[in-house]
Parts: C-alpha cells; sequence; structure tokens
C-alpha cells in the first residue's frame, strides 16, 4: 500500500487497483493548530461549510509526509501512514490483534498481578492484549473490599447496569431468578443473549471460594464455531442464518431479542456466539429445515459441552476473571454448600471500555 502522485493528484495504490484520493476528503483532515484542538484533536472547523469543489494547486511527498496546498489557500501536512490506515476500513488498534484459537490444551496463558497503579501502566496494555488474543484474562490480588469490582471495572471504562444491579452477587440464595444463584453445574453458556445489545465484556471476582467443586470453565466458542464451520458445513450454515429467540422472564421485567447462535460480520466472518438452550426458542420452520436445525444445535451442543475445548480452573480470593462474552461460553462445575462459602461479584462493560484504555495506553507510551 503506497501513496502516489500525478498532476497533483493523490492516490491510493494497493498493489492491485490505483484509486484518486478525493481532495476534499484530504482537505478536511488539514491538521495542526489552527485546525485541530490540541487536547481533544476535534476540528476546529467545519467542514460542511467549505466548498465541496476544493481542489489541490500543488502535492508533494517527502519523509513519508505528504504536504498539500489546496485552492483555498490552505497548506495541510499529512502522515501517509495515516492515510494508508484509514483505507482499511477498520480499526488497525483492535482488528490487527489476532484471536488465538484454543482447546483444552491451554496451559500457557499468563497470569497478571494487581498493583496500584496497574490502570495506567504497561501491564494494562498486555493485560488488553491477552484479553483479545485469547477471549479471557485472570488478574491476581485484586482487593476484595467494597465492591472494588465496581472500581475495577469503572477505571477501565464504565460499568452497564442492568436489571440485576450495577453488579451482582453469584452465590446460592433460596428462590433464585436465576440458576446462577444456585450450588448446581452451570453448563457452557454466554449471559443474557435476550437483551439487546448483548453485555460485551463479563468481569467475575471472587470474593471467597472455600468449597472443593465450584471450578470455572470456559469454552472458547470461536475455535468450535471454526471447526464446526470445516467439519460440518451444513450445520454451520443454519446456525448462522436461523433466528431464534431469547427470553428472560422476571418480576419486574420481561427481556427478549432475536439472534442466530453463530453472528457473522459483513464480511462473513466470525463475530459473536450467543448460546443458553433453557432460554431459546425456535421459530416455526419447514419440517425438513427443522430437522437440520435441531441436529445442528446438538451438534455445537455436543461441542461445547466436551472436554476437549473446556479448561477448568478454580478461581481464588482476589481472582478477577475477565471474559469476552461475545466470543466465551462459561459455567462452572457442582458444589457443596455444606463445605463453606463461596462467593463472586459480577458486572458488565462494553467493547468500547477495553478498546478505548487500549488506544488511549498504547498512545501515553507510544506502543
Amino acid at each position: 500500500m503506497k501513496i502516489e502522485l500525478n498532476n497533483n493528484k493523490v492516490f491510493f495504490n494497493n498493489g492491485s487497483s490505483v484509486e484518486e484520493i478525493h481532495p476534499f476528503w484530504l482537505r478536511e483532515r488539514a491538521n495542526g493548530e489552527k485546525f485541530l484542538d490540541k487536547g481533544t484533536q476535534q476540528r476546529l472547523f467545519d467542514p460542511t461549510s467549505l466548498n465541496v469543489e476544493i481542489g489541490i494547486k500543488k502535492a508533494q511527498i517527502k519523509n513519508q509526509i505528504l504536504e498539500i496546498d489546496f485552492n483555498d489557500g490552505v497548506n495541510s501536512k499529512l502522515n501517509i501512514e495515516s492515510i494508508a490506515q484509514e483505507f482499511n476500513k477498520k480499526d488497525n488498534d483492535i482488528h490487527s490483534i489476532e484471536k488465538v484459537k484454543w482447546d483444552s490444551k491451554l496451559k500457557t496463558i499468563k497470569n497478571f498481578e494487581f498493583k496500584q497503579d496497574l490502570f495506567e501502566s504497561k501491564d494494562m496494555f498486555n493485560i488488553l492484549m491477552s484479553f483479545y488474543k485469547y477471549g479471557f484474562v485472570i488478574i491476581k490480588k485484586v482487593p476484595t473490599q467494597d465492591n472494588y469490582l465496581v472500581k475495577f471495572a469503572n477505571s477501565i471504562g464504565s460499568v452497564r447496569r442492568t436489571n440485576f444491579g450495577e453488579h451482582f452477587n453469584v452465590k446460592s440464595i433460596p428462590n433464585p431468578n436465576d440458576l446462577a444463584y444456585t450450588s448446581l453445574p452451570l453448563a457452557p453458556h454466554t449471559d443474557n443473549p435476550y437483551r439487546n445489545p448483548v453485555p460485551c465484556i463479563q468481569i467475575l471476582h471472587c470474593i471467597i471460594n472455600e468449597v472443593k467443586g465450584g471450578f470455572s470453565t470456559l469454552v472458547d466458542g470461536y475455535t468450535v464455531s471454526e471447526i464446526l464451520k470445516k467439519e460440518n458445513p451444513e450445520f454451520y450454515d443454519i446456525l448462522t442464518k436461523v433466528k431464534v429467540r431469547f427470553k428472560f422472564i422476571d418480576k419486574d421485567v420481561v427481556l427478549e431479542d432475536w439472534s442466530e447462535l453463530i453472528k457473522l460480520d459483513e464480511n462473513k466472518n466470525f463475530k459473536q456466539v450467543r448460546f443458553s438452550p433453557r432460554l431459546d426458542y425456535v421459530p416455526i420452520l419447514e419440517k425438513k429445515e427443522l430437522d437440520l436445525y435441531y441436529k445442528a444445535r446438538k451438534k455445537i451442543s455436543d461441542l461445547y459441552n466436551s472436554a476437549k475445548f473446556r479448561i477448568e480452573f478454580k478461581l481464588e480470593q482476589g481472582d478477577l476473571l475477565m471474559m469476552d462474552n461475545h466470543r466465551l461460553l462459561h459455567g462452572r462445575t457442582e458444589f457443596d454448600v455444606n463445605e463453606g462459602s463461596r462467593f463472586l461479584q459480577g458486572c458488565y462493560i462494553e467493547f468500547d471500555s477495553t478498546e478505548g484504555k487500549l488506544r488511549h495506553i498504547k498512545r501515553k507510551f507510544n506502543l
């Protein structure tokens, strides 16, 4: 990818095609203290007030800087690499982080340790990079007093409040409104598939864990989806096309949303999984199509529940687990409440929290 000049016109060459860059596109990216606020990098001018027929009088490239004299008298110097990145039409900071597919053989993921200046340190960059690669990260020795979970979450972004509250307590209680608040085992699932939008990131903080069981389990929905795509393309196809209804009923609210079990992006690549078979309702389809759908759902459920794809670990007091609720399925093994207390606190944040924090730390340390 490179920027080229010809007769005072600017072209973008991606190796297979050459495209002229519109002069106005370049003009509205004019930078410098006259055009951009130094702190916020917001424009000090309104591009909609400019003449759309703006042209280029002179252009030159020197030391990876494109310098342009426009016909309205403005001189602008633009970084060529920044221009090329915009032609990718995606966020390079995030999308350039390659997902690492994993299964039960995963043994080497790094645990991080909490420290007071964590949120503004290079360690936070490494934490977020690991989170984006694997879909989860564990931070040890996080303070357990005074709902520190909420402070932790708000130091990365902002807590998303739900009908369960700003945060929720995961422990066995009488008459629970969710099976999470029992001592029963929980099969692999994604949280809140009935919401629009579904919470992006779940954080679980272990306050105390005195029981022998109650192991946390994780499954990489991305890995499983890619295997299904390769080995059972017919199953994969129907699970990416049929939208099912997810529904949750509580005393004061009824939540409902529709989605595919495997959601793809505009380029037909993996975007999200939703899976909670106690809450899904398949629409009425032709019998032949339903036959295929039920077989496909059974297959992906078997994969999610297979020991081949599951990792298990015990969260110790102070351990904080942050996981991608659009990618991973989580669960737990059964435990006996008579053995002692098992108490976790949880909350949700959105992807803009981790994305914004990652960009900030990169900028701060010039990473």
